[in-house]
């Protein structure tokens, strides 16, 4: 098979095409006929070895946890599926080694769910882990209908998932963007605000009592004012980005591959009120333009390969 790979952690400068063969099939699992695979940050960063303290790397790697495919085999006692199923999920195994940067991926049974017939294969592709992060986010949070939850970085990859989830769940959203995205978070359903100096009082004057939840999607040292925001305890403020949350009473976010929230993400979908913006994608072959293109920050949407 086709596949991206790095021989030894690098940049997007040392990604290659290559043959490798097809990955083995476990019980447990199905093999994924890839036909798009999302791009996230944590994809170059982990090639760079800045996760080597917390996690397996094996070499060679072939990059991407988030996939959206055809189930092309199933493996011993993996009943969920059947060949020809279309799939998505979070593949993420307890070692990164045979991503979803190829033609052919496998993976259990427990980090995939059918995929949304109202997305694309790229929309579907761009769900799985920022989504699933944005999910996870709110539950951690105990977000409940009618609650004002503040979201920092809300137009980002995870926050206009986040946005979407709180609106269907039926909370008040106030979210924090540069001015130039406020309409397409009063799209996504939240109440914009522009972050940095002066962002607490911005937020006052659309919440004078404070919010009942917030959720850091950027750290930058929200924690503290997010804190002085919150009308309750500390248990409901929710951080991927910094640690002091949980230091100071919150929860420290790591997102787990989970069918069940999957299979969550794909009814809001299908039901119109989870939309993927997908702001570029890529031919496998050219996955080292697509990591350059991340490592700027500047997209708004998801950045996705074609296989």
């Amino acid at each position: 098979m086709k596949a991206v790979a790095l021989e030894k952690y690098g940049s997007a400068d040392d990604l290659r095409l290559v043959d490798l063969p097809a990955p083995k099939v476990a019980p447990g699992e199905v093999l994924v006929r890839v036909k798009a695979a999302g791009v996230n940050p944590v994809d170059w960063k982990l090639a760079a070895g800045y996760l080597d303290p917390i996690m397996e790397v094996r070499f060679p790697l072939v990059s991407g946890w988030d996939v959206a495919g055809v189930v092309e085999a199933v493996g011993l006692d993996a009943p969920e599926y059947q060949v020809g199923d279309e799939v998505f999920g979070y593949v993420r195994k307890d070692w990164a080694q045979n991503g979803a940067y190829a033609e052919l991926v496998s993976a259990p049974v427990r980090t995939l769910a059918r995929k949304p017939a109202a997305l694309s294969w790229e929309q579907a592709a761009g769900v799985p882990l920022a989504g699933l992060t944005a999910y996870q986010s709110v539950q951690r949070a105990g977000v409940r209908a009618g609650e004002t939850v503040l979201v920092h970085a809300a137009s980002g990859g995870v926050g206009a998932f986040a946005v979407q989830i709180l609106a269907a769940l039926g909370a008040r959203v106030i979210g924090t963007a540069s001015e130039r995205n406020h309409d397409f978070l009063r799209d996504l359903g939240a109440e914009p605000v522009t972050y940095g100096e002066g962002l607490e009082e911005r937020v006052r004057a659309l919440a004078p009592d404070g919010v009942d939840a917030a959720l850091d999607f950027v750290g930058d040292g929200v924690v503290d004012l997010s804190l002085a925001l919150l009308r309750g305890g500390p248990e409901r403020l929710v951080s991927i980005a910094d640690q002091a949350a949980a230091e100071k009473g919150g929860h420290s976010l790591w997102v787990r591959p989970d069918a069940t929230d999957l299979a969550e993400l794909a009814k809001l979908a299908d039901a119109g009120k989870l939309s993927v913006h997908v702001d570029r994608t890529f031919p496998l072959a050219e996955a080292a333009d697509a990591w350059r293109l991340s490592g700027q920050g500047r997209t708004r949407g998801k950045i996705v390969l074609t296989v």
